[in-house]
């Protein structure tokens, strides 16, 4: 867990904004207080800019904020089930399997939100938990290289159209949780047979950074990739990249938030866990959210993220994904994806 950790000492540690100190600023939850851990697959300059705004708006809290892709926050977890105690009292993970997942555990402590009443997406409705952010699994491409003419438009076609042949990339889901969630949909959609087409592509399996810069550099033609990756690259690199919602659908994945319970969280302060889940959901919480180049999840909520279409328009052509197949099915996908497409590499 040492990125992790890492992340900890430059965000809670090294930060006064983490410290719980002195704040003269007003805020609804000034009388929010103690020690909370939140454990999130958000990307680390999000979570920086994240905790700066919650250190404002929880004066009197000590907020430790430790990250990690989901494969790892999944395996430290599992660890510390093992162990008999979770080092966490809110999670904030990239979809909503892995809820499904703890809830059966009885790991999670039930909390009717005040706010859920304004969510325009799912929620378990005994408050288990509830989606935070919206991400969408896109394609994107770099016309300064490459003529939209020339490039697929579908997730169809991203695997199944030679002319792009050796210049296509991806993440990996057996690390990345809204990957997993994304070909787990095309395997519903397209039959296994999608991850044999994609290793004839001789796909890429990286990082999104890294295929972002080869997209740049033209040695990859269009990579799968999530539309908060490019339009942040757009935003504040000023980059050309393009993103491409396909036209056999987006693959919309709310992330969610959760509340460990009494029996398994380290302090005891379901009280600020409660607290701050409701800043979240708020319109002030998803704000932050969408400044963070993530799509709100609220229904009376107009800003986009920067460069992004409206989120009905994302909605009214998307893929479904089936959350008790991403749960039920992660270890089969998974071990699919491996035996079809990496170990073929």
């Amino acid at each position: 867990m040492k990125k992790i950790t890492c992340l900890l000492l430059v965000l809670c540690l090294a930060s006064p904004l983490f410290s719980g100190g002195r704040n003269d600023s007003v805020s609804a939850y000034n009388g929010v207080t103690g020690r909370i851990s939140i454990y999130t697959s958000m990307y680390g300059e999000i979570l920086d800019a994240m905790g700066r705004t919650l250190a404002v708006q929880f004066p009197g809290c000590q907020i430790e904020i430790f990250y990690g892709g989901t494969g790892t926050l999944q395996a430290k977890i599992e660890s510390e089930i093992s162990a008999g105690k979770l080092g966490c009292d809110i999670l904030l993970v990239a979809e909503p399997a892995f809820s499904l997942e703890l809830k059966e555990k009885r790991m999670l402590h039930p909390y009717r939100s005040k706010e859920a009443s304004s969510l325009a997406f799912d929620y378990d409705r005994d408050g288990y938990w509830y989606p935070v952010r919206i991400s969408n699994m896109v394609l994107a491409y770099n016309p300064q290289m490459y003529s939209r003419e020339s490039i697929p438009d579908s997730f169809y076609d991203f695997a199944y159209d030679q002319s792009v042949r050796g210049a296509v990339s991806m993440s990996n889901p057996l690390t990345s949780g809204t990957t997993l969630a994304s070909v787990t949909a095309l395997r519903d959609k397209y039959g296994y047979e999608y991850f044999d087409a994609l290793s004839r592509q001789n796909i890429v399996i990286e990082s999104g950074s890294v295929a972002m810069s080869k997209l740049e550099s033209g040695e990859h033609k269009v990579i799968m990739i999530l539309e908060e990756s490019i339009i942040r690259k757009r935003q504040e690199e000023r980059s050309r990249l393009e993103v491409i919602y396909p036209s056999d659908g987006a693959i919309v994945i709310p992330s969610t938030i959760m509340i460990v319970n009494d029996q398994w969280n380290p302090n005891r302060n379901t009280a600020a866990a409660e607290a701050i889940t409701d800043w979240f959901l708020s319109q002030q919480g998803q704000e932050a959210i969408v400044n963070g180049w993530m799509h709100s999840v609220r229904s009376n909520f107009s800003k986009l993220p920067f460069n992004a279409i409206p989120t009905r328009e994302i909605l009214a052509n998307s893929i479904p994904v089936n959350w008790e197949n991403v749960y039920r099915q992660r270890d089969e996908i998974r071990n699919r994806f491996e035996d079809s497409v990496t170990r073929r590499r």
